[in-house]
């Protein structure tokens, strides 16, 4: 195999962090404290637009979409590295970018399975940045883990079809910018429990849709996922034509959706762990205790050690990965994406949760970004799946090889 990266890659990798090291990482601060001053942790800040508009200027947007006509033009493989480099500034960077969740899943559902009316109207000022979406899935009056449990109903009426449920963890939700939203529900529940489901795009704005609250995360906001919302949907009508390819295949949309909103997050989750493993590196050389650098106390070069060793290996996988969703296909790659989705959450969370043990204090402080680091990766254990229904998939899996 062949681990060097291609030419295109290294120059966007080299563009990329050069916009990291310029803009991004001295913006942290800045937009941490115009979101406090506006006295909404969901609020948009001036130096996130300021961003955005930099980033365009660098030719570093929408880099996530294989198909050329709507984004970049890379493959899996060539964009792993980029929303690597994005995962050390999670907040901002995916945003700045135009590669944030959940609207990089969003636009690539629109892409492959809206309408042109529906590309037209939702997936331009999406690609655009002008506008934000979110994605409606999850349930808390059911085990959302299973999604033929939803319970939402997206019920015909004419021209119209009227959607009555209540969702929460709703990503994308609490951003003011949010201006759709694509909802899972039933159309037929006598219908096969996979064929059941289908996908609706209700504008924000439609009468019968209350945001109730914002979820937060940790006590987090998680505003780089636009926010989590508790929303109820009351006799919303919409046009038919809102309605994301046919009725009843909405469970099979939102599996072709989550593929590649796994991997992304797990791209991410490496970036995270690098900025952590730097972190924890440049602290354990500055910082004396008993007497001499913590550099020189074995178990935090334990820690470090083991750190680099976990981090490759899950590089190394979701790489794999990104190969083999090129080549073969995202059900070809099924198996090593079940895997990546349980490893790389699990060693982000362990060498972010060993960089905050080398801070002390100020590791769960908000002078560092360890602790919000930390808590976007222990929810990643749940996001997309929890880690339980990974295992279990992946096992039965193995299973069949060998009955």
């Amino acid at each position: 195999m062949d681990f060097q990266f291609d030419a295109r890659t290294e120059k966007l990798r080299a563009r990329l962090t050069a916009f990291l090291d310029e803009c991004v990482y001295p913006a942290e601060a800045v937009h941490a404290e115009q979101v406090a001053a506006a006295g909404d942790p969901w609020s948009r800040s001036p130096v996130l637009e300021e961003l955005k508009a930099e980033a365009r200027r660098r030719d570093l947007w929408n880099l996530f979409l294989p198909d050329p006509r709507y984004g970049a033009g890379l493959t899996n493989l060539q964009y792993a590295p980029l929303a690597e480099l994005t995962g050390r500034s999670p907040h901002l960077a995916p945003e700045a970018v135009n590669c944030a969740a959940p609207d990089t899943g969003n636009m690539e559902l629109l892409a492959e399975f809206g309408s042109e009316t529906q590309r037209e109207r939702w997936l331009k000022p999406l690609l655009d940045g002008e506008i934000r979406s979110a994605f409606c899935m999850t349930e808390p009056e059911v085990a959302s883990s299973d999604a033929t449990n939803i319970a939402t109903r997206i019920s015909r009426d004419g021209e119209e079809y009227v959607v009555d449920g209540r969702k929460w963890w709703s990503s994308g939700a609490m951003d003011p910018r949010c201006e759709i939203f694509i909802v899972m529900g039933k159309t037929d529940p006598d219908a096969d429990r996979h064929r059941q489901q289908s996908m609706i795009l209700v504008p924000r704005d439609t009468p019968g849709v209350t945001v109730r609250r914002g979820m937060t995360v940790f006590g987090y906001s998680d505003a780089s996922h636009g926010g989590h919302a508790e929303i109820d949907f009351t006799g919303v009508r919409v046009p038919a034509e809102n309605l994301v390819g046919a009725e009843g295949t909405g469970f099979a949309i939102a599996q072709a959706r989550l593929g590649p909103g796994r991997i992304h997050h797990c791209m991410r989750l490496i970036g995270m762990a690098e900025r952590a493993l730097e972190l924890l590196c440049r602290r354990a050389n500055q910082r004396i205790a008993f007497g001499r650098p913590l550099a020189e106390q074995g178990v935090v070069r334990e820690w470090i050690a083991e750190s680099r060793v976990r981090i490759e290996q899950a590089r190394l996988l979701v790489l794999k990965t990104a190969w083999l969703m090129d080549t073969v296909g995202n059900k070809g790659a099924h198996t090593e994406i079940q895997a990546i989705k349980i490893a790389t959450p699990a060693m982000a969370e362990w060498v972010i949760d060993k960089a905050i043990q080398g801070y002390g204090g100020a590791g769960v402080s908000q002078d560092t970004p360890l602790a919000a680091l930390w808590a976007q990766a222990r929810t990643l254990r749940l996001a997309d799946g929890p880690d339980e229904v990974h295992r279990s998939s992946l096992a039965k899996r193995e299973l069949r090889r060998w009955l």
